[in-house]
């Protein structure tokens, strides 16, 4: 590149060398990073575009380009991830939070408000924002959001307890809390980086009054807290098989801890069914986020354990993903 490096130029370049790292989407990584390395919106770039980087701005962006070219997740570079009506801080070692589990989230509320237990509330704006109606609140969260934005008043008079075993970023219990401003929820992972970065969120999110993260294994720190409304989870569901045949973005980068579910992707949700179907209330609803291929096979094991109204609910991309059942009476 020449010694001056406007925003379009650079930009041009970042796609090219991007494509050449065989990037799958380069025009877009590259926007991506050169807003992280100035500080300008993907659409103030193009205002912009005649504006030259800074020497800083130039470090950072070559920093930021050289880990994108090995394969490494924008969101890690970036350091921030949105999740429904937040955002987040991701960090490596931690799984980043995905669109498949805004719809887990969905649907466990949707589950919860048929049962009478309750009817959520979406946050209002920040100070100063205008309210949006509905559906465009739902396209700038960057997800449809089906069955949330008809659910907007009345909370629960006496609170949700809610349970979000393998918490991982926090993504669910914030994104609870935060819809929900009479939820107490008690988060749990095995990770000690998973505990560190899920407590960081729910800290710089304003939600600790609300939101207890703990250390354990899936349902071990619960028992204190039972019984719970919800049990929620996003547990390492991935058939080891598949997992070796991910992208490398995925299979390098993420913790395998939090994404391998073994031979048939269901060992840890056997453990979580028999752990947390005695903590739930009655009647209580135990949601989980599941390989495509695994739902039948935990649908069966979730009748076995006594659950009822046992269904399937599939993802924005039409996949089946979420098991959702409740405790009967």
């Amino acid at each position: 590149m020449n010694d001056v490096w406007t925003i379009r130029a650079t930009l041009d370049w970042c796609e090219g060398y991007l494509a050449r790292a065989q990037d799958v989407n380069p025009r877009v990584s590259a926007q991506h990073l050169l807003s992280f390395a100035t500080g300008l919106s993907r659409i103030e770039l193009y205002a912009h575009h005649d504006r030259p980087l800074s020497p800083d701005e130039r470090d950072t962006l070559r920093d930021a380009v050289r880990r994108r070219a090995a394969g490494e997740p924008l969101q890690y570079i970036q350091g921030t991830a949105p999740f429904r009506f937040i955002e987040l801080e991701v960090a490596p070692g931690v799984l980043i939070p995905r669109p498949e589990t805004e719809v887990l989230v969905d649907e466990a509320f949707r589950e919860l408000k048929n049962l009478g237990a309750y009817a959520v509330r979406r946050p209002g704006p920040h100070a100063g924002e205008p309210s949006l109606p509905p559906s465009e609140g739902a396209a700038a969260s960057g997800s449809a959001r089906p069955g949330v934005a008809a659910e907007a008043n009345g909370t629960h008079a006496g609170g949700l307890v809610v349970a979000d075993v393998c918490t991982g970023s926090g993504c669910i219990a914030c994104a609870i809390a935060s819809e929900h401003p009479d939820a107490r929820v008690v988060a749990t992972d095995i990770s000690p980086d998973a505990v560190a970065l899920a407590r960081r969120n729910v800290a710089r999110l304003g939600l600790g009054d609300r939101v207890d993260v703990r250390e354990g294994d899936l349902c071990a720190p619960l028992a204190a807290d039972a019984p719970f409304d919800l049990v929620i989870s996003n547990p390492p569901y991935v058939p080891t098989a598949v997992l070796n045949d991910m992208p490398r973005e995925v299979s390098v980068f993420e913790p395998a801890l939090a994404l391998d579910g073994g031979c048939d992707g269901l060992d840890a949700f056997r453990r979580l069914i028999d752990e947390a179907v005695p903590l739930l209330s009655f009647p209580g609803v135990l949601a989980c986020e599941l390989h495509e291929d695994c739902l039948d096979k935990a649908a069966d094991l979730a009748r076995s354990a006594g659950l009822a109204r046992v269904r399937i609910a599939s993802d924005l991309a039409g996949r089946s993903r979420v098991l959702i059942a409740a405790k009967a009476s």
